[in-house]
């Protein structure tokens, strides 16, 4: 039985994370709005001892191509904290963890009301710290254009040392070149300390700012060996900032469709795949992409050469590279794209998926996954039902929950009052 365990988030979005979940005969359409639909889920993972549920979000709609809003689905959904609020007082184990952009908020804020669900869930709150990348949220906040990527790395390293000093009860008086702060927190801290800190930038930056802030990080990577060399990296940038390797946790995106057969698990896979219309895959490639007009090159043609953008770094470098490396045409690259956006997909048996995860965990890929099923609540139900117990019988998964806050199951410290681990955020190591 091995010592070290997997960790496991779930990864929430709606009707599921294919681009034509919402289209599968069993799907709830309206999920997005649908908070009862949300509770199924969250008591499912929490049933199999998930370690978190996860809300992504975005401050406007998702694709500004009107297609994709009109035929997805994908851009209905609560505002993520009065989301997790409701799950809060409907499950007592889970970690419940979101994402808030430190383009378009303000440190005291969102340390207040992430400071505020920490308590009200008895300390099961984590932060994911985003820099906002779409042009789409800056046209919401009287911007002019989307920000440098440096120039948003820079706010949020000053965000982020406002806001963890904040939870860790350290004097206020924060005047800086962004922001300025005056009081403490009118709230204590929850019985984790304060809330956990979740990073998923891959660019040069985010693992920069990972390596010095983050207790978690969500990542996307295709094949075993991308996914052990950011291991690698983020892991090795720690001791820069007087951290250890098992104080931070990597858990990349993995997208599963299980079966009782492989064959049962590939038809489900294809089915889904043959409810993409062509127009809707390029046109979220496009967004993914940050470029405006991909469907004027030939469908069946290579991807173009395309310029560095200021938006998603990490994620356009990874699909460019996926369809360099695997020959791939623009209606293969989408249509493949649109399966999981980017993050590993496992199709097979329970024994099969649960050998490609151990595999990654063991062989120095991974701390855990961030699971992202195609469709809610199906795949969810058939990985909860077929692979955790597939994996608890390796030893590879918990059977119970160790502690009831997010920090005792990730196995993480509980922060020491008054340390304030961004507090080199501005220095050169």
């Amino acid at each position: 039985m091995s010592a070290r365990q997997m960790k496991l988030g779930l990864f929430l979005w709606a009707t599921g994370h294919h681009i034509a979940a919402w289209r599968h005969p069993d799907a709830h359409v309206t999920a997005g709005i649908d908070i009862g639909h949300y509770i199924q889920l969250a008591r499912t993972a929490e049933a199999a001892k998930f370690d978190m549920v996860f809300c992504e979000d975005a401050a406007g709609l998702r694709e500004a191509n009107v297609q994709i809003a009109s035929q997805t689905s994908r851009s209905i959904g609560f505002e993520p904290i009065s989301l997790l609020s409701a799950l809060a007082i409907q499950t007592e184990r889970i970690g419940l963890v979101s994402t808030a952009s430190t383009s378009y908020n303000e440190p005291y804020g969102l340390a207040r009301t992430f400071a505020s669900l920490d308590n009200l869930s008895g300390g099961r709150a984590g932060w994911n710290l985003v820099t906002s990348a779409s042009p789409i949220e800056a046209a919401n906040f009287g911007a002019t254009g989307l920000r440098p990527h440096a120039d948003r790395y820079a706010r949020a390293r000053e965000f982020a040392t406002v806001v963890t000093g904040l939870w860790n009860r350290r004097a206020a008086g924060h005047d800086g070149e962004s922001f300025s702060v005056r009081d403490p927190l009118d709230i204590p801290p929850s019985p984790q300390g304060a809330p956990v800190m979740v990073q998923a930038g891959a660019s040069d930056d985010g693992k920069d700012l990972a390596a010095r802030t983050a207790d978690v990080v969500f990542s996307a990577a295709q094949t075993f060996d991308e996914a052990k060399a950011f291991y690698g990296d983020l892991k090795g940038r720690l001791a820069a900032y007087g951290r250890q390797p098992d104080d931070v946790k990597i858990m990349p995106g993995v997208a599963p469709i299980v079966a009782a057969t492989k064959a049962e698990a590939q038809a489900k896979y294809d089915a889904l795949q043959e409810m993409i219309p062509d127009d809707v895959g390029v046109a979220l490639l496009s967004s993914y992409l940050s470029i405006s007009d991909l469907g004027r090159y030939p469908i069946d043609g290579p991807l173009p050469e395309l310029p560095e953008s200021e938006g998603m770094k990490s994620r356009q470098a990874l699909v460019i590279e996926q369809a360099r490396r695997d020959g791939l045409s623009i209606r293969e690259l989408a249509r493949y794209f649109a399966g999981a956006r980017g993050h590993w997909r496992v199709v097979g048996t329970a024994e099969q998926v649960a050998d490609e995860l151990q595999a990654r965990f063991e062989g120095g890929a991974a701390d855990g996954f961030n699971v992202m099923p195609s469709w809610f609540p199906g795949e969810l139900d058939a990985f909860a039902t077929l692979v955790v117990p597939e994996l608890q019988r390796r030893g590879l998964f918990r059977k119970d929950y160790e502690g009831r806050t997010l920090r005792e199951h990730l196995g993480l410290k509980r922060p020491v009052k008054g340390f304030n681990p961004s507090a080199a955020l501005c220095r050169t190591p």
